[in-house]
């Protein structure tokens, strides 16, 4: 079964994007943020270094060895040892990108002294000028020591020591040791945190935003599926955004001219309902005047079907449009009376399932409904088992029976008007073949459904579903 990667729903997809797009734009920050941060302070303690090491230099230049002696304790920090010694101290052997990042940092130190001046630099750690980073970069994964901590701040180190020595005028030589923080190397928590709140609040924002944004597309889904239900329901409030109002004000111009059709449609069926009775009436009077018993007995009975028909057409036509309301219904009563009845009438009615909440509905259109179920099922496979299963979000009513089922190319078609298929049920029913037109035209405006199915062990199920 593929995995489906964008949500369903519009609500859904625009916070997928949103949520997407914020999340990419806040990383792509931080780093920016923090890869500036790490060249700011690769720059601060790179010159921090140079300059105090040059001021100390020649401040040590300019007085006496005892002088010094007493001086360099009172210079000395945390974060800095000064020595001095007569001989320098062996340089230790180093890699060519360390020789490379040393020699650069002693190129400037000694182009702030005197011509000829003395410099040697070594490391334990190396901060790498911006021009050298892709280089040492490179060299400290060949290591094993590149991580994120040091990448991303601009902070390539492969230790946190480094050694200066400088050559005084008289042959001494001062040594300085100095000790980068290691607090340099940890994550900006401040930093971290207001964007961390930046993101929460943009994040926040934004789902409030398109749940008011999307809120009248809800609105107008459930107008949509009551309008189905009752076409006389109130209007949609024509307010919002001018896109909102003017949906909602094309929305109310719509179920406005559907309710004319509809009561155009009423009134013209009404209308032909009483013309078509009249000379119904003056056909079945003047057969009464018939002396041959035969011959009349034949017309009353093309006149009873002439009637049976121009009512189930009518019935039809004029599909739900009824005055009754809509009201808490039921369901299971329903279903025992319509059990109760038929099992009076000599058919076999069997009834399986519990539902104990009332569902909402019209009364009399649903006990059409399942009552046209339940004649077809016992008219066409001599009984009728109803069972009924309340799910989550649908009650379900099955009829089932016992008869010769049909063709799967023909359980759409038998909705359709006045369309039977006598040559596999049965050939000694009677009817007009627009009981499960009528049946389904209920099921749809209760927002439900009416299908068909043949049973496997044979036969055919009419499945009802209705929401609850």
């Amino acid at each position: 079964m593929p995995v489906r990667l964008l949500p369903r729903s519009l609500f859904g997809r625009l916070i997928l994007v949103l949520l997407t797009g914020l999340i990419l734009a806040q990383l792509v920050s931080a780093l920016v943020l923090l890869r500036d941060r790490g060249q700011t302070l690769y720059r601060s303690v790179q010159t921090d270094v140079i300059m105090r090491t040059v001021g100390i230099v020649r401040l040590l230049d300019s007085i006496s060895w005892q002088e010094r002696v007493r001086l360099v304790p009172l210079l000395s920090s945390d974060d800095m040892r000064i020595t001095l010694a007569r001989v320098p101290a062996p340089k230790p052997e180093q890699d060519a990108d360390a020789e490379a990042a040393a020699r650069l940092i002693q190129t400037r130190i000694a182009r702030h002294l005197a011509p000829g001046a003395r410099v040697a630099v070594s490391f334990q750690g190396v901060f790498v000028p911006e021009a050298m980073s892709a280089m040492h970069h490179r060299h400290m994964m060949g290591r094993g020591m590149a991580g994120p901590r040091a990448y991303m701040h601009g902070l390539h180190a492969m230790g946190d020591t480094f050694y200066i020595q400088v050559g005084l005028k008289d042959g001494t030589w001062v040594r300085f040791e100095r000790q980068v923080p290691e607090s340099l190397f940890g994550w900006p928590s401040r930093l971290l945190i207001t964007l961390g709140i930046l993101l929460v609040s943009v994040v926040a924002l934004s789902l409030l935003a398109v749940r008011w944004s999307v809120g009248p597309l809800r609105s107008l889904r459930r107008a949509a599926e009551a309008l189905g239900k009752d076409i006389h329901r109130k209007p949609l409030a024509v307010e919002g955004p001018s896109e909102v109002a003017e949906t909602a004000k094309a929305f109310n111009t719509m179920q406005q001219r559907l309710k004319n059709y509809i009561e155009d449609r009423a009134r013209i069926l009404a209308a032909v309902s009483h013309d078509l009775k009249t000379p119904l009436t003056r056909m079945r009077l003047r057969s009464d005047l018939l002396e041959d018993e035969g011959l009349r007995e034949k017309i009353q009975t093309d006149l009873n079907d002439m009637e049976s028909m121009v009512g189930a057409t009518l019935d039809f036509m004029r599909g739900t449009e009824t005055k009754e309301p809509s009201q808490p219904l039921d369901l299971m009563a329903l279903l025992e009376s319509i059990q109760g009845n038929m099992s009076e009438a000599g058919w076999e009615v069997t009834l399986a399932g519990q539902i104990e909440k009332p569902i909402h509905g019209k009364p009399l259109a649903l006990k059409r409904c399942i009552t046209n179920l339940v004649d077809n099922a016992v008219h066409y496979g001599e009984r009728a088992d109803i069972t009924v299963d309340g799910q989550d979000q649908h009650i379900v009513i099955a009829v089932n029976d016992n008869g010769p089922g049909i063709a799967e190319e023909s359980l759409e078609r038998v909705f359709d008007p006045f369309f039977r298929v006598e040559a596999s049920r049965s050939q000694h029913t009677v009817g007009t073949g627009l009981g499960l037109g009528i049946a389904r035209n209920i099921a749809r405006a209760h927002g439900g459904e009416l299908m068909l199915e043949n049973r496997p062990q044979g036969g055919l199920t009419a499945r009802l579903l209705l929401p609850r």
